[in-house]
């Protein structure tokens, strides 16, 4: 089947901040085969994103850069590098993210400062790095960031409380970047549980069981991920401020 050109990414460049693993390396491949110069953000994962830039086609024409959500020098420096190396930026996708597993009654266990971690790690370091990302993206007609969320943010239900407060926030910052910033357009993707080592501990059959009990019945991939990402950047030319769901009808 033919390519519809005007979905290719070609002569575009996108950062993906987590994107040695999970989601953002499913959505790394998928900028990529589209055509787009990919930077691969990564935090302690080096190797990691080295192994991913060399998989992918014309492994030279992408990149590795090394930032951390909690850290505004290396956001600073990620700024300074694109605006050196390529003097704009297309797309930005927020996918890095913390949690741990914490019972919901278990106040003992999810401490102030555990809580306050949680929060800057899933949305302070998002705006953050949004920050000092939004004059390279302004330069751009049709500049996207996608930020990944997660159905946490409105069921609050996940792996601990912070992080569904976590990712409500993230919802709300999504909005009011979108009102504030446009036509820069901001979206964020908002998945149940996914079929990564995210949460530690959660088994492939804890996953299945709780797919069964979807309208779909099937668990949620990092590929169908990334193609919501993909699609927010490629189709949905005229949303901003929205929330795309993929959770198979988890939440119906």
């Amino acid at each position: 089947m033919e390519r519809n050109s005007s979905c290719s990414l070609q002569g575009k460049v996108a950062l993906v901040t987590g994107g040695s693993n999970g989601i953002g390396a499913a959505t790394v491949r998928a900028l990529a085969r589209e055509g787009a110069s990919v930077v691969i953000g990564y935090h302690q994962g080096r190797d990691r994103a080295e192994a991913l830039r060399a998989s992918l086609g014309d492994a030279g024409r992408h990149a590795t850069l090394q930032i951390s959500l909690d850290a505004p020098a290396t956001h600073a420096a990620a700024s300074q590098w694109l605006q050196a190396e390529h003097g704009h930026l297309d797309i930005l996708v927020n996918s890095a993210g913390f949690t741990q597993r914490i019972a919901h009654a278990d106040l003992d266990a999810l401490t102030p400062e555990l809580f306050n971690q949680i929060l800057t790690e899933n949305v302070g370091g998002t705006y953050g790095i949004s920050r000092a990302l939004l004059p390279l993206l302004r330069a751009r007609p049709e500049a996207t960031v996608v930020n990944v969320s997660s159905v946490s943010a409105f069921t609050g239900l996940g792996s601990n409380m912070a992080y569904c407060a976590a990712k409500a926030a993230l919802d709300t910052l999504t909005v009011s970047l979108a009102r504030a910033f446009a036509p820069v357009r901001f979206l964020c993707v908002s998945p149940a549980s996914v079929d990564t080592d995210f949460v530690a501990g959660r088994s492939r059959n804890e996953l299945e069981q709780k797919a069964a009990k979807t309208p779909l019945g099937r668990v949620v991939t990092p590929e169908d991920v990334a193609q919501a990402i993909l699609a927010c950047i490629t189709h949905l030319r005229t949303s901003t401020g929205a929330r795309i769901v993929i959770d198979g009808g988890h939440t119906l």
